[in-house]
């Protein structure tokens, strides 16, 4: 993940907004980066590079947003927040940090993909779009009793129920659902792999091909949803499977796989950009990608428990897997760079 410094030589990271040693005014532009600012006229700032932005509405309005707008693009919103459709009531004073923890979840991942060389397209005026839906339900607001939404893809739209942005919440529904590892990142890059499942599927060769590693995703999905919650998966599911999920249904383990291998690509991104990892990760082959995550993971896992924390990864990548992975990277080399942001 990409880190610069600000004109006065302090550090700046990916989600920050100022700079915290002179207070300058930082924004992150896809092409140039996290630098700081210098304002130069009514709404327009100019970046070391001389490149002009304005600000994006959610950080004008509403202090969620670090990204950029192009000052010549005629946008109000950034490249992230034009994919927004539903946002939280911000008549609920918690609900604008929840909304802050979702931006920065959503826009890791979105950055992931464009360094992958993928884009979605926005779903306003686009069939095969994508858009994001932050919706409560009756456990965090009465005003939807009786309702309980469920985090997920449908029809180009991923929904993110607010309450996963609540650590409490999510760590309660990380143990209802017996699952080792539920972060808010994680649901992100899960349902952006729906939304490429739909983009690769229109492709048959593709699609075949998937069959043959993931199996067939024309087994009843709803049948094997309600199976899954009530066996617990496959007994055997780590043999074959990332996580126990996985085994639910063939979609599913391509979801899961994805995410796994966007995880995978922005750790070693980061370890690469803080000098740990010699080589460009988006560079190297799959081969290599693999044994240094797995140098890397292990690593992780290790300082975690050595400070007394949980093991940052934990997941064991075997053969099964490893195969799996290696289709996501072969998927991706394939159709990168065929959209633009």
């Amino acid at each position: 993940m990409i880190q610069s410094s600000c004109q006065c030589g302090a550090a700046l990271f990916f989600d920050s907004g100022s700079c915290s040693q002179c207070g300058a005014v930082v924004g992150f532009d896809l092409v140039t980066g996290i630098q700081s600012l210098v304002q130069i006229g009514d709404k327009i700032w100019q970046a070391p590079s001389g490149k002009r932005f304005t600000l994006c509405a959610n950080t004008t309005d509403h202090d969620v947003c670090n990204w950029l707008v192009s000052a010549d693009s005629g946008q109000s919103y950034c490249p992230a927040c034009q994919f927004n459709r539903t946002i939280p009531n911000l008549s609920k004073p918690e609900n604008k940090h929840l909304w802050w923890r979702l931006e920065h979840a959503k826009k890791r991942m979105l950055f992931g993909l464009y360094q992958t060389g993928l884009w979605p397209q926005v779903g306003w005026n686009c069939n095969d779009g994508l858009l994001f839906d932050f919706i409560e339900d009756g456990r965090s607001n009465w005003d939807f009793a009786e309702t309980f939404v469920t985090t997920g893809f449908s029809g180009g739209i991923i929904t993110l129920n607010v309450l996963e942005a609540n650590d409490v919440a999510r760590k309660q529904a990380q143990e209802e659902m017996q699952e080792r590892y539920r972060t808010l990142l994680g649901h992100f890059r899960h349902e952006i792999g729906h939304y490429f499942w739909g983009q690769f599927a229109q492709d048959d060769a593709w699609l075949k091909q998937v069959r043959q590693r993931f199996g067939d995703e024309r087994v009843d999905y709803a049948q094997a949803l309600e199976e899954y919650y009530v066996t617990g998966g496959a007994s055997d599911w780590s043999d074959h499977f990332i996580s126990r999920y996985a085994s639910a249904h063939p979609v599913e383990d391509w979801a899961e796989t994805w995410a796994h291998y966007l995880h995978m690509m922005d750790a070693l991104d980061t370890a690469h950009q803080q000098g740990f990892i010699r080589s460009d990760p988006f560079a190297a082959d799959f081969d290599t990608k693999l044994r240094q995550w797995q140098r890397l993971s292990v690593a992780l896992n290790e300082l975690n428990r050595a400070v007394g924390h949980n093991d940052a990864y934990p997941f064991v990548i075997g053969e099964p897997v490893a195969q799996k992975l290696a289709f996501v990277d072969r998927t991706i080399m394939q159709w990168r760079g065929r959209t633009d942001v």
